[in-house]
């Protein structure tokens, strides 16, 4: 995971080649050394060799190895059962976690798809399901929310974890019809009420595999249970799911 690419390489290169240069040009090995330091935290920032979690100069990327490390897994074990139907929950919504799921969701981080993919790897490959073969869901959004942040942020997760699983994406099984309000406002009879109806199954586009629903919170579950509940209804019940975090 934590790993330079090409391009990065070679920007890193043309970095140091640009300090050494510049600095030959300056006067005691003092102000040489202090200039120095500057310059790297100026291309470090440049090149994206800041963490954007902690702050700090990071070889890995936007995410540091430290603060990837802070994150605590869940035992494998399931969070929640809907209709016999077990949903997973990777870890605690707080801290590097929380960051990066509003760092994807509201500020077009898109990188970060990949790091939430590996959490999310890193916890489903000790499950008594990581043998089994799956289709992914991601959880839909509404056509006006995609149209406002230009992409789905699941639907990014979903292609990142696809990649590590080998599991296909389906994206034309399940939609959401209706613009729901956030949910963080409403208790939970709002919120029942307020995704009731939400989602709608297109069954030509389900293939009859095992589903792994996928979404990167689940509060209370109504959300979920809704999806679940229009799959149901459409005679799909091979079911599992499994959420980046959950509440403290």
């Amino acid at each position: 995971m934590f790993m330079l690419n090409l391009n990065l390489f070679s920007n890193l290169f043309k970095r140091e080649k640009f300090i050494k240069m510049f600095i030959s040009k300056t006067g005691t090995q003092s102000n040489i050394d202090k200039l120095h330091k500057k310059l790297r935290f100026l291309f470090d920032w440049i090149y994206y060799k800041i963490c954007y979690f902690c702050g700090k100069s990071s070889p890995s990327g936007v995410m540091c190895e430290s603060c990837y490390k802070k994150i605590n897994i869940n035992p494998p074990k399931s969070y929640k059962t809907f209709n016999k139907i077990e949903i997973f929950s990777i870890t605690s919504y707080k801290d590097e976690v929380q960051k990066l799921i509003r760092g994807i969701k509201f500020h077009n981080q898109k990188e970060f798809a990949s790091y939430a993919a590996q959490i999310l790897f890193d916890f489903w490959k000790n499950t008594s399901y990581a043998d089994t073969k799956f289709e992914i869901i991601p959880m839909p959004s509404h056509k006006k929310r995609v149209k406002e942040r230009k992409y789905n942020h699941v639907d990014l997760i979903a292609s990142e974890f696809s990649k590590l699983t080998g599991y296909p994406v389906n994206i034309e099984l399940v939609c959401k019809v209706k613009d729901t309000v956030p949910q963080y406002k409403l208790n939970r009879t709002q919120r029942l009420e307020n995704l009731k109806g939400a989602f709608s199954v297109n069954k030509e586009k389900y293939t009859g595999a095992n589903l792994l629903l996928l979404d990167d919170i689940c509060t209370t579950g109504v959300t979920l249970q809704e999806m679940i509940k229009a799959l149901n209804k459409a005679g799909i019940s091979k079911l599992c799911g499994l959420v980046l975090s959950n509440p403290e």
